[in-house]
């Protein structure tokens, strides 16, 4: 990773630890917990009224999205779906509820102060269906066809490494599954140049794709019955966009034999993982790869 990549990484750890740290501090007050401050295309102004009342007063405040992925995303009883930069819990919490007992919704996210956050929200809500990891979203810590369904909320445009986050969630769900994002979009016609103009990366204006780049990596990935659909503008030329996609059937095979090999692992983040290398443990192997499976998940 580039030292600039490093650095706008870090620049996105900072300003999402600090938001998670000023509800915590507002829920330890008098005041109680306050929502963030941020615009009306961002936020929990994006949900809809019966959705916010149902939830920790701490998971609604702590919501910095663009849009609202667990009202297109057609969750069902019994699925599998996993949140891409879960932050405060909101939309795990959600996602708990429609998919019932039988379901289980995973939320996972690098900063730890969001994670001890989303930890406390779930605790208080009661949710016994859903589970918080650590992590990036350019290499999930969850074996490969196992999620129904990815959800992200304005997230994956802080990505330094997108190509990265659109093989991953190809990797983690089952062939069949698909994705329901909010995420940011510029037109067509802005350079990165421009995008950067209306706003900064951290505020998730900079880092955005544009329509045509967003459906050039997702099928670069695999996905198939691609639809990018703007809602509401958040900039000159720039959108909130629902974005839809689904994993082929036939992709099975395919993921198997990526993930196969992963981390000079054989059968990588399943009871049967193996190091390549016989001189070598599965540990090692993974550690020093850099794998996204180290934690060697296998629920």
């Amino acid at each position: 990773m580039s030292e600039q990549s490093t650095d706008l990484r870090e620049a996105v750890r900072r300003r999402y630890a600090a938001a998670a740290v000023k509800v915590t501090e507002g829920v330890a007050a008098c005041c109680g917990a306050e929502p963030l401050e941020v615009d009306e295309n961002f936020g929990s102004a994006r949900y809809a009224d019966d959705e916010r009342a149902a939830l920790p007063a701490e998971a609604v405040a702590a919501s910095l999205g663009c849009g609202n992925p667990t009202a297109v995303a057609e969750l069902r009883e019994g699925e599998r779906v996993l949140d891409l930069g879960s932050g405060g819990g909101i939309d795990v919490l959600l996602s708990a509820r429609r998919v019932g007992p039988t379901g289980r919704a995973y939320g996972l996210d690098v900063t730890e102060e969001m994670l001890a956050l989303a930890l406390d929200t779930a605790k208080k809500a009661g949710a016994t269906n859903v589970e918080f990891l650590k992590g990036t979203i350019e290499a999930i810590p969850l074996p490969a066809n196992t999620i129904d369904v990815v959800i992200s909320n304005c997230v994956i445009n802080l990505s330094v490494d997108k190509p990265g986050v659109f093989a991953e969630t190809f990797r983690v769900l089952r062939p069949g599954g698909r994705i329901g994002l909010s995420d940011i979009v510029a037109d067509d016609t802005l350079t990165p140049e421009q995008r950067a103009e209306r706003g900064d990366y951290v505020g998730c204006i900079a880092g955005a794709l544009s329509f045509t780049e967003y459906r050039a990596g997702l099928e670069a990935a695999g996905f198939t019955d691609i639809d990018i659909t703007p809602t509401h503008p958040v900039a000159d030329e720039m959108h909130s966009a629902v974005i839809r996609a689904t994993k082929p059937t036939d992709a099975a095979e395919a993921t198997a034999g990526a993930t196969g090999a992963c981390c000079g692992v054989t059968a990588c983040c399943t009871t049967d993982e193996r190091a390549a290398d016989p001189s070598t443990t599965v540990a090692e192997a993974k550690t020093a790869s850099g794998c996204g499976c180290q934690n060697g998940v296998t629920h």
